[in-house]
């Protein structure tokens, strides 16, 4: 698992043992950033389940102005901070290791874009989304892109937000929402 492009371009990160963490592939992530690449320069992103980091660092790689990670688990949080160190962006980072939805309801800043990737069929992809648009921590013109199995079916999400694109890529289903200015 590399850094695609940018700054950090062809760092490895590293990943977690086991099998509780699900990395994104590298197919999928190629595609993600193809699609996102003309919005990212500047944006206030959050990686929400960020498990080892990748696609916010990908992100800080191409020119984020800032990440907010968060992960449950500390192995990965601790994981976050290493690859941000090995990569050079930890001055443009913070890495929380707590509960997702408990993050969302105490965040009192605006994300540009957002990374959704919770384990498949664990509820927490539609619970952090209506939380998002709930609480509206999302900028005008902001993106929140979500990763799930390819038979998840998202919710329509309430004004300003609007549920983008889908695409496919086997079993995996990218699903891309926006908030109007």
């Amino acid at each position: 698992m590399r850094v695609i492009t940018g700054t950090a371009r062809g760092r490895r990160l590293k990943e977690l043992p086991g099998r509780e963490t699900r990395p994104t592939t590298d197919k999928v992530k190629e595609s993600i950033f193809n699609i996102i690449q003309f919005d990212i320069e500047g944006r206030n992103t959050l990686d929400l389940f960020a498990g080892t980091g990748q696609l916010g660092i990908e992100a800080l790689s191409r020119g984020a102005a800032r990440c907010t990670f968060v992960d449950a688990r500390r192995e990965a949080a601790a994981l976050v901070r290493e690859n941000l160190a090995h990569c050079g962006l930890a001055d443009r980072a913070r890495v929380v290791q707590g509960d997702a939805l408990a993050f969302l309801t105490g965040c009192r800043e605006k994300f540009g874009l957002v990374f959704l990737d919770p384990p498949y069929a664990s509820g927490l992809l539609e619970q952090s989304l209506e939380l998002l648009a709930e609480i509206d921590i999302v900028a005008g013109n902001g993106i929140i892109v979500c990763e799930s199995g390819a038979e998840a079916s998202l919710p329509e999400l309430s004004d300003p937000y609007e549920k983008g694109r889908e695409y496919r890529y086997g079993k995996i289903k990218l699903t891309l929402y926006h908030r109007r200015a």
